[in-house]
């Protein structure tokens, strides 16, 4: 019987006793250190030329072998000859005397063997160095820095606003842990971020959910996690994989984490794992709200896209003990560069836009939007700034039925049409229009109170298809992406049907109102070229959440509430709802008309630069109070109220 050993063939029984020779425990050694790798194959070989350049050398001169009519070398001198000769086989060729000629001759060979084996292996260990650098495997040795787990389209735009976020700070390092290719990603964030200045990106590969991998970005000393959702049929649980193997890594403080999730069901399992260390933020459910919302207030979108990036004024929370026990009514005119929103109660729990008669309470905070954290100062006020003469509060309008057309389908139809049941009037209708058979799709399960639900099989790209739908009964138009496609293509597809509805629109002089929703954050732009007022809805708002609840952890009980149907949200209402529009006003009054109707101002959009994008559209957020402003009837505030 053969059996394979080390190698080699050896006959007769493995376990036969046989006693170990000598030799075979050397052979078993120097196996054993052949296996170490690199590091140690060049020092063992490095030895070796030591130890046959010294004895070489101290033979050269025991023996007296010495240049043909020189004399003996000294132990430095041969040394130094013998060590010249391994490196540089052309140093005998000026050698005299055949017996010195001879053993440098023996010399150079030893050298050409003992040598050339270490540099090829110091040539081979930095190979394999740079090409383990390539992989991105190498450890990430970083204190308070970002680790972004898992790669989307999202991390484009979430490493701008990261970058925005950190611009006050000497050095962000911000560090990407993936299972893509480490050179494709580098050069996929250069091409489309560029150098960000003060940011320095690192790029490991490795798997989010490996505790092994997680050590690899340092993510014990983080300042902040992401946990990016790869958005498919098992995302969740992958999600949830990664967030039980960061928290198995011990570390003092509690975890900063911030998770993406799509279904309301892993938020039960999220709370087991995280302890109050995790912020989820459920995707499919704040896209929806969100494109509900959009649909059905031109330029919403644009003021939670000022809101939520950190290019303009953000969302701040502030102590103000001067204020404690005011009312919530003088906190609003309280502050002339900065708008207060709400209240931060002491168990963290949040109110927008609560009751004017409100008093604040010690250890509460108020809720502003405000240019920087720094700009928040309270302001001298008087009664006289308030022009009431001008102040005006016209009739509340009864509701009215509503009929929304959505075209194209994806995983968030339904959550769309049980959130427009909860804006809507009785008597409104919704229609959905995708390629499904009109078998596969059944809206009537849909438990709706004020609105019946309808499907109509059909190609959204078709003109035809379009132009049989009769668009001027509808109020609002839906057009989602198909996430089954490739972003490029489902965005392309979303562009025809775009343009095909504003020429329709153009064509029929009927003002619908459009919400796009994209893939691709950069396709927007050519999704603008349309019509600029047709804002587009995309998975960039979710990067821009992510971006603001992990640099600020209580921001995301303030979404939450924000796009939550209960409570209150933002409207665009007519200015003439609340102040005359026939003179210059400052907005110290348009924020008294807004609190008499329980509501907080917080801006406004002029209706003449709706289409100018250097004016972001017209919306002005968080105005100087005591500026004057001139309101023309087609203008609109921009206010936190409850309907």
């Amino acid at each position: 019987m053969q059996k394979l050993i080390n190698g080699k063939r050896f006959r007769g029984k493995v376990n036969s006793g046989r006693v170990n020779s000598f030799a075979d425990q050397l052979r078993y050694k120097f196996d054993n250190f052949m296996s170490k790798g690199t590091i140690a194959l060049i020092g063992g070989l490095a030895l070796v030329c030591l130890a046959f350049i010294l004895v070489t050398a101290f033979l050269v001169n025991l023996v007296g072998i010495a240049p043909e009519g020189s004399d003996r070398l000294s132990v430095p001198e041969a040394i130094w000859g013998v060590l010249m000769r391994t490196l540089d086989s052309g140093t005998v060729g000026g050698d005299t005397g055949w017996f010195f000629r001879l053993t440098m001759l023996f010399v150079t060979f030893g050298g050409i063997f003992v040598v050339s084996t270490l540099i090829g292996l110091l040539s081979s260990g930095i190979d394999a160095k740079l090409e383990d650098l390539r992989k991105g495997r190498s450890r990430v040795i970083e204190t308070d820095h970002i680790v972004i787990l898992g790669w989307s389209l999202q991390i484009f735009t979430l490493i701008s606003e990261l970058a925005l976020a950190n611009s006050n700070r000497s050095d962000t390092c911000i560090v990407i842990l993936s299972e893509g290719d480490k050179v494709q990603a580098e050069t996929a964030l250069q091409d489309t971020l560029g150098k960000l200045p003060r940011i320095r990106l690192v790029y490991r590969t490795g798997s989010p959910s490996n505790i092994a991998d997680l050590g690899i970005v340092s993510i014990q000393t983080a300042r902040s996690i992401i946990v990016l959702n790869p958005a498919n049929e098992h995302s969740d649980a992958q999600v949830v994989k990664t967030l039980l193997a960061i928290t198995n890594i011990p570390r003092s403080l509690p975890y900063h984490i911030v998770a993406q999730v799509q279904t309301s069901k892993t938020l039960d399992v999220i709370k087991l794992i995280g302890h109050h260390e995790v912020e989820p933020l459920m995707t499919n459910d704040l896209i929806s709200r969100i494109v509900v919302q959009t649909c059905r207030q031109s330029g919403l979108s644009i003021v939670y896209m000022d809101l939520l990036n950190f290019s303009g004024d953000e969302i701040y929370f502030k102590a103000e003990p001067m204020l404690q026990g005011k009312t919530y009514g003088d906190a609003l005119l309280s502050y002339n560069n900065s708008t207060v929103i709400g209240i931060r109660r002491s168990d963290s729990a949040i109110q927008l836009n609560p009751p004017s008669s409100t008093r604040l309470q010690v250890d509460e905070q108020l809720i502003f939007i405000s240019e920087d954290d720094d700009t928040i100062h309270l302001s001298s006020y008087s009664e006289s700034w308030i022009d009431h003469q001008i102040i005006q509060q016209a009739e509340r309008k009864p509701a009215e039925a509503e009929h929304t057309l959505i075209l194209g389908w994806n995983d968030r139809v339904y959550h769309i049409i049980q959130q427009l049941d909860q804006y809507v009037a009785h008597g409104s209708t919704v229609t959905v229009v995708a390629g499904f058979p009109a078998a596969e799709v059944d809206l009537s399960a849909e438990a709706l109170q004020r609105q019946m639900a309808q499907y109509q099989q059909g190609e959204p790209t078709d003109r035809q298809v379009l132009e049989n739908l009769h668009l001027s009964k509808y109020d609002h138009i839906i057009v989602l992406c198909n996430p089954d496609l490739e972003p490029e293509q489902s965005d392309a597809q979303t562009l025809m049907t775009l343009l095909h509805l504003r020429d329709i629109a153009n064509r029929d002089d009927h003002n619908y109102q459009i919400v796009t929703e994209m893939l691709d954050v950069r396709n927007q732009t050519l999704a603008q070229v349309a019509r600029p007022d047709d804002f587009v809805i995309s998975e960039q708002i979710i990067s821009l959440m992510m971006a603001q609840v992990s640099e600020q952890k209580s921001i995301n009980a303030l979404l939450m509430d924000l796009f939550n149907p209960e409570g209150s949200e933002i409207y665009l209402k007519p200015v003439q709802d609340y102040v005359k529009s026939d003179r210059p006003i400052n907005f110290y009054t348009v924020v008294e008309a807004a609190r008499q109707r329980g509501e907080s101002a917080i801006g406004y959009r002029r209706k003449a630069d709706a289409n100018n994008m250097a004016r972001s559209y017209g919306v002005v957020l968080n105005p100087p109070k005591d500026q004057l402003v001139e309101f023309k009837p087609q203008d609109v505030i921009i206010l936190l109220a409850d309907s």
